[in-house]
């Protein structure tokens, strides 16, 4: 499948043209088909071949003449077209986590900046402090990410970045000299953005793996070739690394090659003060020099009286502790996932109608799905008035006579106001199944204090059921608004809300606050935010974010069957189903 490339290539497209201060509409059309194609379970190239690509929710003409000519010719002469355009700088200070695209083309404009390299020189003579919004605070975090930060890639995200991962990895398993092959990486742990693509492969032969290699589809031009590893460019300009390990090293190289380094660092520690010695290559007994496991990475662990630990937990927080102890957290998983509990259909601005959501989410194998068209104060979406959210609840009552014992929800996304109240009055709100609360408009340039005053007063209100995307991010795109998030955590706490973890281009809630509002007793919503049916598929992202920040599966609304959902939200069960 082409999907994953196609998806780079349309996020790439997106970045340049915001960095080129392109249109934010035109911007957001590329990464809503980004985020669609990237999701979709059918073939992108067989869709084009076909003559379907317009049917793919955000993708119109143009865009789909872009994805023509790249499956055509194997490259896009627009995506070349952009990137002669874009100041190099720009595009190369891009690649640094936390520095959005208006701030990289205004840094490497201003000062002249054509690398990261010159990027960290100009932060350690503190010469960005004095531009337009930043200061020392913020030049302290650009110079720290770019000391980090590596310039052979693009730093992207996790759902642009895993799906080509898992391409190039079912590409190889096709070979018979592949025994095992996994991303590893920050991939494997589900970060929110991916700086290097790393694809580990255990074989006895290295070389047959790198001349099959050579030969997918995926790989324009191998960049490198050693005895063990070998680097390939993608067709989308991304770089990958596929390291090939003998089989009996296996679960020591992918323990290795995961990470992170901290807790790498902490674990070879332990092994230290236990007599072993913890290396890619198996752990040994310090005194002797056996070699007493490594072929799976459950040995390397056992043997240090630790329980195997999730990759996505691997971040040096407290796992190890929590392993010894046998005290690990029983995350939540995929196949746990019931329902999608924030969705979109032609009553606001999804694409797909109730009944063709509610028959993929059936497909999925779901018992139900929440709808959560927007309410009329988001004016782009043409939301729910009071007469769409009666015409729909009928709709929805004829639908679950026909679907049951499939359940549809009504729910709302209602706006948060500037004062801090809702578009509908708790009144009509008492008629939806689910109440989900969200900022959209107003929330730049206003302080910290008012943004966190609409999010509180939201909580408090009884007829709400949780917060969705609670700050307002858009990975590598835009950056959280500006709030007190943990004193919206600890409201959310006392008023019993939950809090979404979503899982489009947003990854919001952020791993690092839904730690911590785990760790203050909140449960959660995970959702697609999906505006067509196929976006249903997005799920995934929604729960490897949860699965980082700790979230345990008795935690996670998803997770309940119908009739314990609807028990819990005092559901209307419209339709007599149930």
């Amino acid at each position: 499948m082409r999907n994953a490339e196609v998806a780079t290539l349309l996020f790439r497209i997106a970045s340049l043209l915001e960095l080129q201060g392109g249109d934010r509409f035109r911007v957001g059309a590329y990464q809503t088909a980004a985020r669609t194609i990237g999701a979709m379970g059918e073939d992108i190239a067989d869709i084009w071949k076909e003559g379907r690509l317009q049917e793919i929710h955000g993708v119109g003409e143009s865009i789909a003449a872009k994805i023509s000519d790249f499956l055509e010719h194997g490259k896009s002469k627009y995506l070349s077209e952009l990137e002669h355009e874009v100041p190099v700088g720009a595009v190369a200070l891009s690649r640094v986590p936390g520095l959005g695209p208006k701030r990289a083309k205004l840094i490497a404009e201003s000062l002249k900046i054509k690398s990261v390299t010159e990027l960290i020189q100009e932060a350690e003579a503190h010469h960005l402090r004095d531009l337009p919004g930043m200061g020392a605070r913020s030049e302290e975090q650009v110079l720290k990410e770019a000391r980090r930060v590596t310039q052979r890639t693009l730093r992207l995200p996790l759902f642009v970045a895993w799906p080509l991962a898992d391409a190039l990895a079912d590409l190889l398993r096709e070979h018979p000299a592949v025994k095992e092959v996994e991303p590893a990486g920050s991939i494997r742990r589900r970060k929110e953005t991916i700086g290097d693509i790393d694809l580990l492969v255990a074989s006895h032969d290295p070389d047959a793996v790198f001349d099959h290699l050579a030969t997918l589809p995926l790989v324009q031009e191998v960049l490198l070739r050693g005895p063990t590893k070998s680097t390939i460019l993608t067709h989308t300009q991304l770089q990958v690394d596929v390291r090939v390990v003998p089989p009996e090293t296996w679960g020591a190289a992918l323990q290795y090659f995961t990470g992170s380094k901290q807790h790498n660092i902490h674990l070879r520690t332990l092994a230290i003060a236990k007599g072993y010695k913890v290396s890619e290559y198996g752990i040994f007994r310090v005194d002797t020099g056996a070699r007493v496991g490594g072929a799976t990475e459950a040995e390397i662990y056992e043997t240090l009286g630790l329980e195997w630990m999730p990759p996505e937990i691997r971040e040096d927080t407290g796992e190890i502790e929590a392993a010894a102890l046998g005290r690990l957290p029983d995350l939540i998983a995929l196949e746990d996932v019931r329902g999608d509990c924030h969705t979109h259909t032609r009553y606001s601005d999804g694409r797909d109608s109730l009944e063709t959501m509610a028959r993929a989410a059936m497909a999925l194998g779901y018992g139900w799905i929440v709808i959560t068209d927007h309410s009329y104060g988001l004016p782009v979406t043409t939301g729910l008035t009071e007469e769409k959210a009666l015409k729909q609840r009928a709709e929805i009552a004829r639908l679950n006579r026909e679907l049951a014992p499939f359940r549809i929800l009504q729910g709302v996304e209602v706006e948060i106001r500037s004062d801090g109240t809702l578009d509908f009055d708790d009144a009509f709100l008492a008629g939806f199944d689910w109440v989900g609360a969200s900022l959209h408009v107003g929330t730049r340039g206003k302080g910290e204090g008012r943004n966190t005053a609409r999010l509180v007063s939201a909580l408090r209100d009884e007829e709400v059921n949780g917060l969705n995307h609670p700050t307002g991010r858009i990975v590598r795109m835009r950056e959280p608004y500006v709030a007190d998030f943990h004193s919206v955590i600890q409201t959310a706490a006392r008023c019993g809300k939950t809090l979404e973890i979503n899982g489009s281009e947003r990854l919001d809630l952020p791993s690092d606050l839904g730690r911590a509002a785990r760790d203050a007793g909140l449960d959660f919503t995970l959702s697609t935010d999906a505006h067509s049916f196929e976006q249903l598929r997005l799920m995934r992202y929604a729960v490897a974010i949860a699965r980082r920040a700790w979230v345990e599966k008795q935690r996670v609304l998803n997770a309940l069957e119908a009739d314990a959902l609807c028990r819990r939200l005092h559901c209307r069960l419209r339709g007599g189903n149930g």
